[in-house]
């Protein structure tokens, strides 16, 4: 609601108002364009919440559902084999990925990124995990290593393997970050050899991997549809930024 104030002309209050005003009107009309606010910081729209635009997955399981990259499985339409949703829009080495999801009780997801593209929508390369029931949410998988980086661990991984761990915090308190069946924040960061993933805001794990086969370097990004138990998952805000910029 919009209120009319009559004050006198020319006094400091009118001054004061017109600016304020103009501060409001501008930063109504600058956050109501994500892609202006998105491109203001390095970040391009990966999703126009709109169509399938630069996404590609296996026939009837991904749409566009109220602006939402949505994927969901039901007691009469199982998922018996997982599979990935690929973004066309590249192979990003070094990068920044901000996006919002939500995912059900029951469900599991993930962000692959740095990884391949394999056969019947398959990936292989590194994931940014998540899940309903808290267990894997915010830890680094990989589909040869398994976990990688589970939440509150600072990994390092030589070029033989060799994986050295430090704990910088505690799992259970990391989780608490989480909403569950809410909208949340999952931040990826790749740059170099290193790893970081956060999730609201907050740090869950990191990883300095330098092992040359498995610790992938660029890749394709893709969205994890798990087989199991029915779910839902649906992701909004996707944004990424492929520059030198991007720090922790």
């Amino acid at each position: 609601m919009i209120v009319a104030v009559s004050l006198p002309k020319n006094t400091a209050m009118n001054c004061i108002l017109d600016r304020i005003c103009l501060v409001v009107v501008s930063s109504m009309v600058f956050l109501s364009n994500g892609a202006v606010l998105a491109e203001d910081n390095g970040f391009v729209p990966m999703f126009n919440g709109r169509d399938m635009a630069q996404w590609e997955g296996k026939s009837g399981w991904w749409k566009v559902e109220k602006g939402l990259l949505t994927a969901e499985s039901t007691v009469e339409k199982p998922c018996t084999r997982s599979h990935y949703l690929y973004w066309t829009g590249g192979e990003p080495a070094d990068f920044e990925m901000r996006c919002q999801f939500r995912i059900s009780a029951a469900g599991n997801s993930g962000i692959q990124f740095r990884s391949e593209r394999r056969e019947d929508w398959d990936t292989w390369g590194y994931q940014a995990d998540m899940d309903g029931a808290g267990v894997y949410m915010g830890c680094l998988y990989q589909h040869e290593r398994g976990l990688v980086a589970e939440r509150g661990q600072s990994v390092s991984i030589d070029a033989k393997g060799q994986k050295t761990i430090a704990t910088f915090a505690e799992a259970a308190k990391l989780l608490q970050v989480v909403k569950p069946e809410q909208w949340n924040t999952y931040r990826v960061i790749a740059k170099g050899s290193r790893v970081s993933l956060w999730i609201n805001g907050v740090k869950m794990c990191e990883a300095d991997d330098v092992e040359p086969r498995l610790g992938l370097r660029k890749g394709i990004i893709a969205l994890q549809m798990h087989q199991g138990p029915p779910m839902k998952v649906e992701y909004k805000d996707l944004m990424i930024r492929v520059d030198d910029r991007t720090d922790d």
